[in-house]
């Protein structure tokens, strides 16, 4: 079975990202450790159903030629996609323990308190089923090789890796089939050589941005800001 073809042409994929402020300019330090120019932020554009619905069906049907039996994604930066890709995939044949008609599962991998990538929360694999990672941007494809890695000490089987964006030109080899929505080849830079450094500008990271309420300890409605880190 293979789903419908009605892939969104690049310049839609922009204009959707940009449109949900996913895609900014400015000086930015990466959660690689590299800087930038220009940073993505997917969750700003995910964070619409609608959109993340498109998107999901958009990288789906890059791998509608495959056998899957489920989608295995990084948090937090690939679970909501790795949902969206999981529900618009034709049922694997090969998968028989899920509820009938329940379709595609799709299971995140997380850190620990150790910074080590695991699977937990019951999730688990059989032997052998066909596994499709999922990201939402690869840089350095650092995410993805260790939720492969936890995919295979799980006794599954990667058979393919997507993203939404690849902003590494082309540079991430994962050693399996891997296809990206969007190509931005955006350069990145270790410290020691960023241009942006050079002129005297300050990278930023640009994070998650969490809001707390009673921030001045009172419990009333202020809020504080503080901006971290992917």
């Amino acid at each position: 079975m293979r789903l419908a073809k009605a892939m969104l042409k690049r310049e839609e994929l922009m204009a959707m990202f940009e449109s949900a402020g996913a895609i900014r300019h400015g000086h930015f330090e990466l959660s690689s450790g590299l800087h930038s120019g220009m940073y993505v932020q997917c969750a700003l554009v995910l964070q619409y159903p609608r959109f993340a619905e498109k998107l999901g069906r958009n990288l789906a049907s890059l791998f509608d030629h495959i056998e899957l039996d489920a989608v295995v994604s990084p948090a937090m930066g690939g679970l909501i996609i790795g949902h969206e890709v999981a529900r618009a995939l034709p049922e694997g044949k090969s998968y028989g323990d899920g509820p009938v008609g329940a379709g595609v599962p799709a299971i995140f991998v997380e850190r620990d308190a150790n910074g080590a990538m695991t699977m937990r929360r019951g999730f688990s694999l059989r032997d052998g089923q066909h596994v499709l990672v999922v990201e939402d941007v690869w840089t350095t494809g650092g995410s993805t090789r260790e939720a492969m890695r936890v995919v295979e000490a799980a006794g599954g089987r990667v058979v393919a890796a997507g993203a939404l964006i690849d902003r590494s030109g082309g540079a991430v080899k994962l050693g399996v089939p891997a296809k990206a929505l969007l190509d931005l080849a955006i350069p990145s830079y270790p410290p020691k050589d960023c241009p942006l450094c050079a002129e005297g500008s300050v990278a930023v990271k640009p994070g998650s941005r969490f809001v707390r309420a009673g921030g001045d300890g009172s419990g009333g409605s202020a809020s504080a800001r503080t901006t971290v880190g992917r």
